[in-house]
């Protein structure tokens, strides 16, 4: 397969002017006489399935639940006799487990690889999902469009997308989002704080939060000085959102690369410490918000916008996830990319893009496709806009779905802006491999080394060891 070498640079710009020019395709591509034809065409089928019995399992999470109740409804509608069953949980990859277990799982993920339980990562070793290859080369169903004309590129040539270098499609992308540093842009216009570009304006930052004058008043009516910054504490994993783009600012791109091929030695250099270097100081100098490693995901970010730390680490998903949650007065939604180490180095930003994916054993392969389909239709991505304020990865999306996202989201999408966008690229471990690098990066290292307990020098040696046996099995493998 070709390896397209902007596949982690997918530019803000170039996503501007396909965003431009696609909106149009989107609009004009189909005529209502071909909307017409290809919707008699979708019903023709749904009364020819052999199974007319879908189960679905989804992941519930900062994007809510309101769009599957809607979307399953609505293809339930489209598709006369048949039946949705949705298992929907912030558990799912632990409910279905199980399931995939005993060889009878659903017939429609809609989870992410880098899911907590692991059940995606394990499936995707076990080769345990199926070639959907065949539903992007077909037309989409609302329009004269292959749907791989649709994805935004560069997307479905990763190996997030194409695990197995085969040229064949496993996973389909879901969401894209922009992953940096939420902030609370009404509090930094009214400080008349500067946004920091490096981490030493970052850091520097500090001194502003000292003066009592921007001190918060707490849940007990005291005054107390507010953190530089916070993360999702028993779920480290969220600080991959500095770790990647800060690898690729201090040891670039090819280097980043290397690492996500588990290439030995790529771990252990001094750029790589730097960046490790910079993540203990955060809680060995007294920045990290006070009990941050204890907290889950919506503590940490209800805390965040309370005031009580001015950073935290997350996708543009976050307004939606905590739109019930109480914030300080005013709270307005704003996202920069992580510091770069010097003035003028290049800006790199993760994005987010979760999958759908159809399990090899679905005892209901053929509606799950249609499904899947019926999910990339326009109908379906308003709807995902309307009811989870988020975009799906397809070409103009952004600009076709402006009026139906809050402006806070719109608004951290230009986190993009000047930078390049980055995917982590994590090369498949064999099956019968034990390790599970997301281990030796963020849960058992985080948390010891915010807290002193371990050294980047052990945590470089860790990771180092896990690349070692990973390759000793990729070359038991061929």
């Amino acid at each position: 397969m070709k390896r397209y070498p902007s596949l982690f640079l997918i530019t803000f710009a170039l996503l501007g002017i396909i965003a431009i020019s696609s909106l149009n395709v989107m609009k004009d591509q189909t005529s209502p006489s071909d909307k017409s034809s290809i919707n008699e065409h979708s019903d023709a089928e749904a009364k020819n399935f052999k199974n007319n019995e879908l189960h679905i399992a989804v992941f519930q999470g900062g994007y809510g639940q309101e769009y599957w109740k809607e979307i399953t409804e609505k293809f339930e509608a489209a598709y006369p006799g048949v039946q949705v069953h949705m298992t929907i949980s912030p558990r799912i990859g632990d409910v279905i487990r199980p399931q995939i277990v005993a060889g009878n799982p659903p017939d429609f993920l809609a989870i992410s690889d880098t899911d907590q339980s692991g059940i995606m990562a394990s499936l995707v070793k076990e080769k345990g999902l199926m070639d959907i290859t065949d539903v992007f080369d077909e037309v989409a169903l609302d329009k004269k469009m292959r749907l791989k004309d649709m994805i935004l590129p560069g997307i479905l040539e990763s190996t997030r997308f194409t695990p197995y270098r085969d040229e064949k499609i496993y996973m389909a992308p879901f969401n894209a989002a922009p992953m940096g540093l939420i902030y609370n842009k009404k509090l930094f216009q009214d400080k008349g704080w500067k946004l920091p570009v490096t981490w030493n304006e970052f850091f520097a930052l500090d001194e502003e939060l000292k003066k009592e004058e921007n001190y918060v008043v707490d849940e007990n009516g005291n005054l107390i000085k507010r953190a530089l910054f916070t993360y999702q504490g028993i779920y480290p994993e969220y600080l991959e959102e500095i770790l990647y783009p800060s690898l690729a600012n201090a040891a670039g791109i090819t280097q980043l690369k290397k690492i996500f091929s588990y290439e030995p030695g790529s771990f252990k250099t001094e750029p790589v410490k730097k960046v490790l270097d910079t993540l203990a100081k955060l809680g060995r100098d007294g920045y990290l918000m006070e009990g941050t490693v204890g907290l889950n995901h919506t503590q940490s970010q209800t805390d965040m916008m309370l005031g009580k730390a001015i950073f935290i680490v997350n996708g543009s998903w976050m307004e939606n996830e905590m739109k019930d949650s109480p914030r300080e007065e005013g709270f307005e939604f704003g996202m920069i990319p992580v510091p770069v180490f010097h003035e003028g180095d290049e800006r790199y930003i993760l994005s987010s893009y979760e999958q759908f994916s159809i399990p090899l054993k679905a005892k209901n392969a053929e509606l799950a496709k249609e499904f899947l389909k019926f999910l990339y239709t326009e109908e379906s991505i308003r709807l995902f806009a309307e009811k989870s304020n988020g975009t799906f990865a397809l070409k103009g999306a952004q600009e076709l779905l402006r009026n139906y996202l809050t402006p806070g989201v719109y608004e951290m999408s230009s986190a993009y802006e000047g930078t390049t966008a980055i995917t982590q690229e994590w090369e498949v471990i064999p099956k019968f491999s034990k390790e599970n690098i997301r281990n030796q990066l963020f849960k058992s290292a985080i948390t010891p080394v915010m807290t002193g307990k371990m050294t980047t020098e052990e945590w470089m040696n860790q990771v180092e060891h896990a690349f070692i046996e990973i390759q000793a099995n990729m070359s038991k493998q061929n």
